[in-house]
């Protein structure tokens, strides 16, 4: 099954005339690889793989930039000629193994401007802090792959029909609440698997709740042995408490010495600014949300850290299978954040995949009393407040002072209740006396994220 936003930047990509080499990103065993046979299997298109990992001895002539040479080494490595044919597609995987491999994709474009070239690694952050090269600015493309969203999940466990009572849904409509149930099933089930491929086959599979958890610490590992790859001593000991922390504590306000108090805040910055370009972990910064772009007041200094996949995180913190009662219980473990987890990951997987995603959260810290919105994200030419609640139930102080100050129109709710759209009236208490405001509330469930742009 493929992305269909991926696929999408694909098409674009092979559509042009004068394409640059497109470099694909993203975390390790995201589908990267799959990603790009299946698109050239579906499009008949003749792939040239070359795994760097395992033909190191082409190193020299990257370091010498001998495209002809390497073209015909592809050949070679690969059994079969015509790789500078048209309808050809020349994917350099797991480039990080050979960082030389980098600077040349330039020269790829430079000699041959029709080569279609496809180059994925992991950790190339990493790779290039080491090296005094980067990226080919203006050379290169990109596309930013993620783990499975919840629908693409549904695709998975051929649950279309649910999909489609998704994708149908109008706001102020009433739901059928036989769909309404099986698809909080779901959601328990996507909080327990995630969406990283190799565990939603297993569990598509039939695969049962051990095998998948395995699934998962086996991905877990193989990332912190990637780290050893560049890291060594202390700066490894951070990257590991790094990972662990953001993994086991999604949706925490990144405070250095609770990561790690044994190192200085400098240090830990840099490991968490290399683990999110690695899109092992990702910041959603504080915006003031003043105006657009959010981006525009955002701070560098604030935010909350989340991690690359909920079902990952879920067993970072050990959280054993879940039943849907739980999703309702006042005492759920760490409920919170999963579900704040959820809607991060889906929200990031919902951006632009030809440029690095962003999200934003608004804060106001006061004397007596804080105010936090959970996201705000830009639809439509305007600011939209987003709430995540993890149960049935819960206030919406935060979000009433929000639209109080930045006057936004509507907001989002997401829960575990049917969907439902009311008008809110209330006041707002100030140091000049109450203010009155009214919005567009908009309350979906959990497992309408993808209803949130549109």
């Amino acid at each position: 099954m493929l992305d269909r936003e991926c696929e999408q930047v694909l098409e674009r990509w092979l559509s042009k005339t004068k394409r640059k080499p497109l470099v694909i990103r993203g975390a390790r065993q995201v589908g990267k690889s799959t990603l790009v046979r299946k698109f050239c299997s579906a499009r008949r298109l003749e792939l040239f793989e070359i795994n760097l990992e395992r033909n190191l001895r082409l190193v020299d002539l990257f370091k010498r930039f001998e495209i002809d040479v390497l073209l015909d080494e592809f050949e070679l490595i690969c059994g079969k000629r015509g790789i500078r044919n048209s309808g050809s597609v020349v994917f350099l995987d797991e480039i990080q193994a050979i960082p030389e491999a980098i600077p040349a994709l330039r020269y790829f474009q430079e000699d041959y401007p029709e080569l279609k070239l496809l180059s994925a690694g992991s950790l190339l952050e990493f790779t290039l802090s080491e090296h005094s090269f980067s990226m080919p600015v203006g050379r290169v493309e990109y596309l930013f792959v993620n783990p499975m969203t919840f629908p693409e999940f549904l695709k998975a466990t051929h649950d279309e029909q649910l999909l489609e009572c998704v994708d149908n849904y109008g706001i102020g409509r009433a739901f059928p609440a036989t769909a309404h149930e099986k698809l909080l099933m779901r959601l328990k089930n996507y909080f327990q698997v995630g969406g990283m491929p190799e565990a939603v086959q297993l569990f598509v599979d039939g695969a049962d709740w051990d095998d998948v958890s395995a699934t998962h610490s086996s991905i877990l590992e193989t990332y912190l042995d990637d780290f050893a790859k560049y890291a060594r001593g202390k700066s490894l000991q951070i990257l590991h408490k790094v990972f662990n922390y953001v993994g086991g504590n999604p949706g925490r306000k990144a405070k250095y010495s609770n990561i790690d108090a044994d190192s200085t805040a400098r240090d830990v910055k840099h490991a968490v600014a290399l683990l999110s370009k690695a899109q092992v972990v990702f910041q959603v910064r504080h915006t003031s949300a003043s105006g657009l772009p959010l981006g525009a007041t955002e701070s560098e200094k604030v935010y909350k850290l989340f991690f690359l996949d909920v079902g990952l995180s879920n067993r970072l913190t050990r959280n054993s299978a879940m039943s849907v009662e739980d999703f309702g219980r006042a005492d759920f473990v760490n409920k919170g954040a999963i579900a704040e987890q959820f809607v991060a990951q889906n929200l990031l997987a919902a951006m632009p995949r030809n440029e690095q995603p962003k999200l934003h959260y608004w804060l106001r810290e006061g004397r007596s009393s804080n105010a936090e919105v959970d996201f705000v994200i830009q639809r439509d030419g305007e600011i939209l407040p987003v709430e995540v609640k993890a149960g049935a139930w819960g206030t919406l102080k935060s979000l009433h002072r929000f639209v109080c100050e930045k006057k936004t129109p509507r907001a989002v709710r997401f829960d575990l209740s049917p969907p439902t759209s009311h008008r809110v009236a209330t006041k707002i208490p100030t140091p000049k006396g109450s203010i009155e405001i009214e919005y567009d509330l908009i309350s979906l469930p959990l497992y309408m994220i993808g209803k949130i742009h549109g």
